[in-house]
Parts: structure tokens; sequence; C-alpha cells
């Protein structure tokens, strides 16, 4: 009898087809330039966390000095004048406006108000806080005393002070600032008014 002989054959897909050359190279490339994009995708991210980094950097912890400042709406009160001396009650109001993005805590300072270099009043600043961008506002009385007039019946004054304390930033960093005023308040003897304050 004769044997009988099989020959192998082989194996085909189970769904029938087989994957040429050309389309293997074409699925590798497919996945080659998803790859890339990918990458591409992760630099642009890193770059825009970069450039909000920078961002907010220049912007929120950059820490600028506060500032102290006289109303301009300052007013005068019990004036008494002669032509040898002068007295009275400035009221007004002193702001310190703080610019950073966090508060600002201030220790007790001393405005001292001044005719021609020599102090004629002073007022006590107590220790305060100005919010996150935001101005503390204190009410002030401040008596005037000088025994000196100018020939025009007005009388030029200037106030100086400084404040120094800490801002507070994200809840943690703490910088040392200061804060300063350098106002001239121009002040009408026979009219007993304020005529101007100007602070820089």
């Amino acid at each position: 009898m004769a044997e009988k002989t099989h020959q192998a054959y082989p194996l085909a897909p189970a769904n029938g087809y087989t994957r040429s050359d050309g389309e293997s190279l074409s699925e590798d490339e497919l996945k080659r330039k998803k790859r890339i994009k990918c990458f591409a995708y992760i630099g642009i991210f890193i770059v825009f966390q970069m450039a909000i980094g920078a961002v907010f950097g220049l912007t929120v912890l950059k820490v600028k000095n506060p500032k102290v400042r006289l109303d301009t709406t300052s007013t005068l009160s019990g004036v008494t004048s002669s032509t040898t001396s002068f007295s009275s009650t400035l009221n007004t109001q002193i702001r310190v406006k703080n610019t950073n993005w966090g508060p600002y805590k201030f220790d007790e300072g001393v405005v001292t108000f001044k005719y021609q270099g020599t102090p004629v009043g002073t007022f006590t600043v107590p220790k305060g806080k100005a919010g996150m961008r935001g101005t503390k506002k204190i009410d002030a009385s401040v008596s005037l005393n000088t025994a000196a007039l100018n020939s025009s019946g007005e009388l030029t004054l200037t106030s100086e002070a400084k404040l120094t304390g800490k801002v507070t930033l994200m809840g943690m960093m703490k910088k040392k600032k200061s804060a300063s005023m350098n106002c001239t308040i121009q002040i009408d003897v026979s009219g007993q008014t304020v005529k101007s304050v100007v602070c820089k």
C-alpha cells in the first residue's frame, strides 16, 4: 500500500488577511509620528508653564515698598495766629497704600510735621495691617504750633515718616519692606484753610 504524504502549508491569519511589508512600515511610521506629536505637546506644555512662572515671578512675587500719604482733603480747626506765631489742629487721614499681592503688617511709627526744618507737630501711627492691594486709613488730629510766619500769610509745612514692616506672600514668604512719607502742606493763614497737600 502506498504511503500517504502530507504537504505542510503555512497557516493563514484568522481573518484571511496577511500584512505586506509596505503596510508594516506604514504602521511603524504612524507610531513614530504619534510619538513626535506627544513629545511636541509635552514641550509646548513645559514652555507654557515656564511662561506662567516668569509672569508670576515678575508680578505676584515682585515686592514693592508700600507708600504713606496724607489725605488731600485735610482741614484746620482751632486756628490761632498772629504776626509771629501760628497754632492749629490739622485734621487729616494717613493712608498706608499696599500694592503687593499679600498683606503688609507694619510697626508703630511717627509722622513729623516741620516748618523750615523745625518740628512743629507729631502724630504716632499705631501698628496695623494694609491688606493685599489695599489701603489702611488712619484718622489723625495733629496739633501744630510754630513761632514764625512768612510775609505772604502762607505757611508751608512738610511731613515725614517711615514705617517698617513685612509683606507676606502666599501665606508663608515674608519680605521686609519700609513705607516712607514725604509731603508738602500749604496753609493759607489768613483764610485758615489747607490750600494743598502734595506727596511724593
